[in-house]
């Protein structure tokens, strides 16, 4: 079978960030190998590793995680700090599966693009040039869940309409310590609590929030910078 042949024109420089150097490593050599004409210029596993990396080589393109070694998640943060220093690299958000969720939260934090690992590395080379193009990279059955993002009600807030802080202060450190990936078990030692005392805050939470699960809750807290 004969190779594609490489695609003429400048260069385009590419940041990954994903929780295994391994997996980085991966999608550099797919991009390299492309026909397209991708520069991966540095690889990164923290939040903190990557907006670093992202400050001073200025990428066209950064491809992140969701989940990154310092907490699942934590490619959310990164996604925030970007949308607020105004960084000009574009953004594509690498997720592990397509929860209606998860998909939602990375165009609200700033993504250009959003693709799964169930994808071919073929697909990521095309997502990297087509955001780098300036186009929206997302898939169609993802995209009704924006869609339907837009005429649902707005995100929960951090306040009733009293402007009464809908969870106390426990309440919102058990939720900040779901959004860290810790489990029931864990919160309860962090805060020196009954583990079914820490079940009873969540289920307050969920009631308060009008959330169902832990991901929710999580996104929730990325959301609301908790």
């Amino acid at each position: 079978m004969l190779k594609a042949a490489r695609i003429e024109g400048p260069s385009i420089a590419v940041i990954i960030a994903d929780a295994s150097r391994m997996h980085c490593q991966l999608m550099a050599t797919a991009l390299r190998r492309s026909r397209y004409r991708f520069d991966v210029v540095c690889s990164a596993t923290e939040s903190q590793e990557a907006l670093q990396a992202l400050k001073e080589k200025k990428p066209d393109v950064a491809v992140i995680a969701s989940n990154l070694r310092d907490g699942p998640l934590a490619g959310f943060k990164v996604l925030r700090e970007l949308q607020s220093c105004r960084s000009m690299s574009k953004t594509i958000m690498l997720i592990d599966s397509s929860e209606r969720d998860i998909v939602i939260e990375s165009f609200r934090g700033g993504a250009h693009g959003v693709i799964s690992r169930d994808e071919l590395f073929e697909t990521l080379c095309e997502c990297v040039r087509a955001v780098h193009q300036g186009q929206i990279w997302v898939r169609a059955e993802e995209l009704h869940f924006l869609v339907d993002a837009l005429v649902e009600s707005a995100s929960p807030q951090m306040l009733n309409t009293k402007g009464v802080a809908l969870l106390t202060k426990q309440e919102q450190g058990v939720v900040r310590l779901v959004a860290k990936g810790m489990t029931n078990r864990d919160i309860a030692c962090q805060l020196s609590l009954s583990e079914n005392t820490v079940k009873n805050y969540m289920f307050r939470v969920f009631d308060k929030l009008g959330t169902s699960n832990r991901t929710e809750l999580a996104l929730y807290a990325v959301h609301q910078k908790m």
